[in-house]
């Protein structure tokens, strides 16, 4: 509970430097990223529980990545997350789960994610703003994988790469349960 409550205290405190940083009102980002101002007054105050949609509708109009709400100063230059130290950001009905395990510095940061999906059990994504590049690799298990209506079926040992600015899909597609590392490729900031 102590970490849940360090850790919103870090996306409120990144949310309102980013807000503020980009000019914006608590209205005007309300508006770009579909999210309420109470909801965003409520973050803001590191009270209420903003779920993996909105921080990522909230991180694509801020032009920023969603590792860049959560994370807090760099820790030196070696950085080590095991995949329990990483609570999911989503958790669906059957158990199918996403971790951002970290994002890379630099002018194009990379987001590296660990997915488990469940049979049957999906998340649809927003799109991401443009220049954004996804690839998954599936390390056991099958899913489907829905860019713009069209499915693509991956098994273990096979990798995909699309533009994150379509309409995108994940969804576990086999007897059991689908793992895969997601990498989402940022643009260079402006």
């Amino acid at each position: 509970m102590v970490e849940t409550a360090a850790a919103l205290r870090t996306v409120a405190y990144n949310v309102r430097a980013a807000r503020t940083r980009a000019g914006l009102s608590l209205e005007e980002l309300g508006r770009r990223a579909q999210v309420s101002k109470g909801a965003l007054v409520a973050l803001e105050k590191a009270q209420g529980n903003p779920n993996l949609a909105t921080l990522v509708r909230l991180a694509d109009t801020l032009g920023i990545s969603v590792s860049a709400l959560m994370q807090g100063p760099p820790e030196g230059r070696v950085r080590v997350v095991a995949a329990d130290a990483v609570a999911p950001l989503w958790t669906g009905e059957r158990g199918s789960e996403a971790r951002l395990m970290l994002t890379t510095s630099g002018p194009a940061p990379v987001e590296v994610w660990r997915w488990r999906l469940e049979p049957d059990e999906e998340y649809p994504s927003h799109p991401h703003q443009a220049g954004v590049v996804e690839t998954v690799s599936v390390t056991s298990g099958r899913m489907t994988l829905i860019v713009d209506g069209t499915e693509h079926t991956l098994g273990a040992g096979q990798t995909a790469t699309f533009d994150g600015d379509a309409s995108h899909t994940y969804r576990g597609s086999g007897a059991g349960p689908c793992d895969l590392i997601m990498t989402v490729h940022l643009p260079p900031a402006p």
